[in-house]
Order: C-alpha cells, then structure tokens, then sequence
C-alpha cells in the first residue's frame, strides 16, 4: 500500500537491499532494445520451463520504464512461447491517453497518474491496478567532452530551465561565473513525458513548466545522440539511459544543499540523491489482469527473483516486502491509485511503508 500524501515513504529494508547492488510521440517498440542488451543477456534465476500460455499483451507509455519493461517481457517470453508481448513507449502522459481509451493492457510510468488521467479512465471505464515496479535516480549528463560540470545545484537547474529564462539564458557563463563563455544548449523530454514532468516540479518548482527553446523527444536515445554529438549539452533523463550510454556521457553530481550526490543505488537507499530520485510504475488493466497471461507476466514483472533484471537495466529495485505488496495488490484486483492522482510526488524516502 502506499500514503496518500506528497511526502510518501518506502520501507526501511530497501537499504539493507541494495547495499550491495551495483550500483516524441512515437511507438517505437524496438529502437531501445539495443541500448541493453546486457539486462537480457546476463539475467540469472529465471524459470526457461515452457507453459501452456497465449495470448497477446500490449505496453506503452514512459521511456524510463520502457527497458525494465522490455527485458521482463523477453525473459517471460523465453518460457512462454505462446504469449505475445508488444512494448512500445509514447511516454508517460502518451501512454495513460492509450491505456484510458482501452487500447493497451500495461501502461508503464514514471509518475504516478494524475486527476486529468484518472477522470478519462472513469469516463471510459477503465478500472486499473497501481504497482511500483523499482527506483530510478533520474540523472542530469552533459557531453563526454565537458571539462567544467562536475556538480550541479539545483537552483543552478533551475536557472537553466525555468520558463524566465528562455531567450535569456543562453551562455554557460551565465549559470556560474566560472563557467565558459559558451553555448548552453539543452536537451530533455517532451511534455508527454512523465520525466519532464517530475523534474519541472523538482527544479522548476511547478510540473509542466518550463522554458520552450530546448531540443524535445520523448525518444530518449534521440536525447543521448543528442547530447553526445554537442560538447555544450545538458540534458537530463531516466538513469538506464545513462547507464548504457556511459561512454558517450558525463553524469553530473547533484548539490540540493547538503553536498554534492551522484545518483546510485546507495544513494537512492539512504536517500541522499533527492530530489531526483523517485519510484516509477505499471498500471494493469483490472480487466486484462483476469487474462491468465497477462496476471502470469505481471506477477513474473513483481517476482523478488526477477530484481537482477532491474539492477542489470540501471534502476534500483524495490525490496521483498514492498514488491510482495504489490503483487498481492495485483491478485486481489485492489484498483484506485493509492496516491490519489495527483501526479509526481517529490521527496519519496526508503523509511518505511505506511497505510492508507
């Protein structure tokens, strides 16, 4: 179960955990999969008995969770042949439109859903079943080349991308003093993008806000090529996407006052890298999830042998206890957003796991 509050905590145990872990609207299904061929090619205890299983299981939604989501569907479908799974990404906003018009079983997302989604899924009368999947620290990079940005403050975040600083903020020099007279060109997602929409209320202060005159995709490798080929880049996205892209990429330390952090899965434990650490999601259809293969696949997706797949990707995964919730939430069709809809949630903390 989850608060219902802007200041939800997670259990306590998730630091034991992971001490020690390693630490656009489009639908492209398959243009990520490359990035990560290391989640699909290393996973280990993972059932390769075949079922009697079929069936056809559709995901869309965040570019963050797409990967998570892609290598558990490649690894359910090694023992379950006869079960079709289509994952593609529109981002999270793109992915609630689809899910709550009825075209998709999974939605996955970087924030919760929010009042807007939740009103189309009752006037269409989609019933769904809200599961916290893992942690992502979501991460600022800057190009491979930067010799300069080794930490960044948030205030300094939020200069660069308040919506008052477009057409004003354009140089380096204007961030810090002693940052070069150059270029600051940015690169983030688009505003379909549960990301964008997390980090605005991060940084900015207010979700959905931000300056226009930046380079958008909801195609986050589209961002990664982006910011590699311009040495006057920042951009910021979902840690997976750094993780398997770290030779191209700088990944900034983040300073919220009390130091610099960069993100990890200690940092994420003891809950150091705020406030750009945060939980993403999968919403099943109560519908779909009576299907045998979609409640077998999303059961495989909450299994606490299956949280090496999350590690391999980049994110930090959930502990037993909370991810046994979940899948008791999942199999006793408990729907509703135990986070009333209200969208991102900032300050989310490892300290313990309340009722609603």
């Amino acid at each position: 179960m989850f608060v219902q509050n802007t200041r939800i905590t997670f259990v306590s145990c998730l630091a034991t955990l992971l001490l020690g872990a390693s630490a656009c609207s489009n639908n492209q299904a398959d243009d990520t999969t490359a990035s990560f061929p290391e989640a699909v090619n290393q996973a280990e205890n993972v059932s390769t008995s075949t079922t009697n299983l079929s069936g056809t299981i559709k995901i869309d939604g965040s570019s963050t969770v797409f990967p998570v989501s892609k290598v558990m569907a490649q690894e359910f479908q090694k023992a379950n042949s006869g079960v079709k799974i289509n994952v593609a990404f529109s981002g999270t906003g793109g992915g609630f439109k689809k899910f709550c018009a009825g075209e998709t079983d999974i939605t996955d997302a970087s924030r919760p859903i929010n009042e807007e989604e939740v009103k189309l899924c009752q006037t269409n009368n989609i019933e769904y079943i809200e599961l916290p999947v893992a942690f992502d620290s979501l991460s600022v990079v800057v190009n491979a080349k930067n010799d300069f940005v080794q930490c960044l403050k948030v205030s300094e975040l939020k200069k660069m991308w308040e919506p008052g600083a477009e057409g004003k903020v354009n140089n380096w020099n204007q961030i810090r003093s002693s940052f070069p007279n150059q270029p600051l060109k940015l690169f983030g997602p688009g505003s379909d993008s549960g990301t964008y929409d997390y980090f605005t209320l991060a940084v900015v202060g207010q979700e959905g806000k931000s300056r226009g005159d930046y380079t958008k995709s909801e195609n986050d490798n589209a961002l990664v090529q982006g910011i590699s080929q311009d040495p006057n880049a920042l951009g910021f996205f979902g840690y997976a996407y750094y993780s398997a892209n770290r030779n191209k990429l700088k990944l900034a330390s983040i300073d919220n006052g009390y130091g610099c952090v960069q993100p990890s899965a200690q940092t994420v434990a003891d809950s150091r890298y705020q406030p750009l650490s945060r939980p993403i999601f999968i919403y099943v259809k109560k519908a779909s999830a009576t299907r045998p293969e979609v409640k077998a696949f999303t059961n495989f997706y909450l299994a606490p042998e299956n949280v090496n797949l999350v590690l391999q990707v980049g994110y930090v995964p959930l502990p037993n206890i909370t991810l046994q919730a979940a899948s008791s939430r999942l199999n006793n069709g408990i729907t509703g957003s135990q986070l009333g809809g209200q969208g991102s949630v900032i300050g989310v903390k490892q300290q313990g796991l309340q009722e609603k």
